[in-house]
């Protein structure tokens, strides 16, 4: 008897020692992700991205050349549209953050319930009115609408990348995939705007009056035969793009699984929404990546915004310019798996100084203004989108997990980080945009005029070379600061791996 009881310990020590190794299998088992389930999470985020690169790339022009309003009323629409995006930005992360669970998840009705509002919305922002009073005033809301509820599908979309996996591997390889059909979604939505709406951005039709080209000289007041087959080619194409909403995310649906984190087992209560606030803007890691890419971000989206104008009216490219945006998207699309392997083999922050390929070519572009030159400068601006689109949001989980680490009280955080990161850079682009908008109606930019002054080619120059390169510079000096390397990254990865460990034993203990 007293024999046996001596072999009880060896006993419950083999069956702890056990239970451990079941509990690290499965564990690694929950944690791998399927190639299916990365590529339906990756086609979810589509839709947004395509929608956003035939905004980015042609509403400008459109809301100038095509509905006809002023570089001042353009230019309210474009800032507050945007800066309206970026507010409703923490109110969808406040609203998330009491979100209750469900069946299908914390995040995925979100996603599914303004799906088809999206569409309607995106499809009425290319449409014009019949009434010209107050036209500006239909562009602002419905260009409000859609920010707002593209942050309402946005936002839960990015947290999710949280809740695929606890592994850090295998969300950096999920978001290489979002990341590779983002930046496929921009080439479908840029070539597919680009292509049909062609027509409305040629030369050949402008009609010469004393010497200026002229749209609508004979009737200031009535649109043109060449001006209303412009509008019925966009909303074509609008009808074609908010179609992609409903495919995407019944793809997400259907294909990605939503799972919580065993982390927040142990976090405590949640934090509420403000004082989360207040505790993510202390945080120096995420200042620091905030700051960067708020000014890399905006210098993106002004050249995006101005670089078909300039294309139009101060390169004479305007025959090229949809080839040159498929270019430009192409070489982003075939450049993601080499920054993923870039920054795998070299470091998330040395990887980010790629994005600065873009600045001694833009400026040659404005310099010397010729084809060649200007498909060499859409090549090379590929590379430098691609990696700005790819590297925020996978250092963006790093930051979080090394909040989590060294504030282990903190629960339900996610929302806050990734709604409070995507407001900051909309409202940076809002404010980026609204000025270089409102820069060209101080320079005399006339709506009806195909040949436009001198200042406003000037301008062009300036919007398309000297104030992005300069911003991304002053971003990429910024995040030479930022403190969370590869080496850090790695053990707050192991610490969280070890939390989440004794987790999940002390839970099967428990039970």
């Amino acid at each position: 008897m007293a024999e046996r009881s001596r072999d009880l310990p060896l006993l419950t020590l083999t069956s702890s020692t056990r239970r451990a190794l079941r509990l690290r299998a499965r564990q690694a088992r929950d944690a791998k992700l399927s190639v299916f389930s990365k590529i339906c999470y990756a086609i979810g985020g589509a839709p947004n991205q395509v929608s956003g690169s035939a905004s980015a790339f042609f509403l400008q022009i459109y809301l100038l050349d095509v509905a006809l309003i002023s570089p001042y009323q353009v230019s309210l629409v474009l800032s507050l549209g945007k800066t309206w995006g970026g507010i409703t930005d923490p109110l969808v992360g406040y609203c998330i953050n009491k979100s209750k669970w469900t069946r299908i998840g914390r995040l995925m009705p979100w996603m599914l319930g303004c799906t088809p509002f999206l569409m309607m919305s995106y499809f009425l922002l290319w449409f014009v009115p019949t009434f010209e009073t107050g036209r500006v005033v239909w562009y602002l809301a419905f260009f409000c609408c859609f920010q707002a509820l593209s942050t309402a599908y946005h936002v839960p979309y990015t947290i999710l990348t949280m809740f695929l996996s606890t592994d850090q591997t295998e969300r950096d390889s999920a978001t290489a995939y979002r990341m590779t059909v983002e930046v496929l979604g921009t080439l479908i939505g840029a070539a597919v705007q680009g292509q049909i709406v062609a027509s409305a951005h040629t030369g050949s039709d402008c009609h010469l009056t004393n010497g200026t080209g002229n749209l609508t000289a004979d009737f200031p007041h009535e649109p043109t035969d060449h001006i209303t087959s412009a509008r019925q080619v966009y909303m074509i194409a609008a009808g074609i793009i908010g179609c992609l909403y409903l495919l995407c995310t019944a793809v997400l649906f259907l294909g990605v699984k939503e799972r919580d984190d065993p982390y927040a087992l142990v976090a405590g209560e949640v934090i509420p929404f403000f004082q989360g606030f207040r505790k993510t803007m202390q945080f120096g890691p995420y200042l620091n990546l905030i700051s960067s890419f708020l000014l890399i971000s905006a210098a993106v989206q002004i050249q995006q915004s101005n670089f078909v104008l300039f294309c139009t009216h101060a390169a004479d490219l305007q025959d090229h310019f949809q080839n040159l945006v498929l270019t430009i998207l192409i070489a982003a699309v075939l450049s993601i798996p080499f920054w993923q392997w870039f920054l795998g083999k070299f470091g998330k922050k040395i990887a980010a100084f790629g994005i600065s390929l873009m600045i001694p070519f833009s400026i040659m572009l404005v310099t010397i203004s010729n084809t060649v030159v200007a498909y060499v400068v859409a090549v090379t601006s590929g590379l430098s989108i691609a990696a700005s689109l790819l590297l925020p949001w996978s250092m963006l989980p790093d930051v979080v997990d090394n909040f989590r680490l060294t504030n282990p009280q903190g629960k339900g955080l996610e929302a806050i980080f990734y709604s409070s990161f995507v407001f900051f850079t909309k409202l940076s682009a809002g404010i980026a945009l609204g000025i270089s908008t409102l820069s060209l109606q101080f320079a005399g930019y006339d709506t009806t005029l195909c040949k436009q002054a001198y200042s406003v080619v000037l301008t062009l120059k300036l919007l398309i070379g000297a104030v992005p390169a300069l911003m991304i510079i002053i971003g990429l000096i910024i995040l030479a600061f930022y403190p969370i390397t590869e080496d850090t990254r790695k053990q707050t990865e192991l610490a969280l791996d070890g939390i989440r460990m004794r987790t999940r034993r002390s839970t099967l203990i428990v039970i």
